[in-house]
């Protein structure tokens, strides 16, 4: 499970750090025939933010599952 976790992670930060390598070129401007491409910059964010909930959902499961266990400060002294 930790080594899920740290994936997930450096998953969600590839895809900040591309979102704003995409931010930094002018992602999503249109070309010289006026058309529009995909926007790479909304892709790479949204790609984020369902992981980011993804992983959040992951996490609860696998804790209403009991396979992970809390751990640090006891909840009750």
């Amino acid at each position: 499970m930790t080594y899920l976790v740290i994936v997930a992670f450096v998953a969600i930060l590839g895809s900040l750090a591309a979102a704003l390598v995409f931010m930094m070129r002018g992602g999503g401007q249109g070309d010289d025939t006026g058309s529009l491409r995909k926007n790479p910059m909304a892709k790479a964010l949204a790609f984020r933010v369902g992981f980011s909930i993804l992983l959040f959902v992951v996490v609860l499961l696998s804790y209403w599952m009991g396979w992970i266990q809390p751990t640090g400060l006891p909840l009750r002294g």
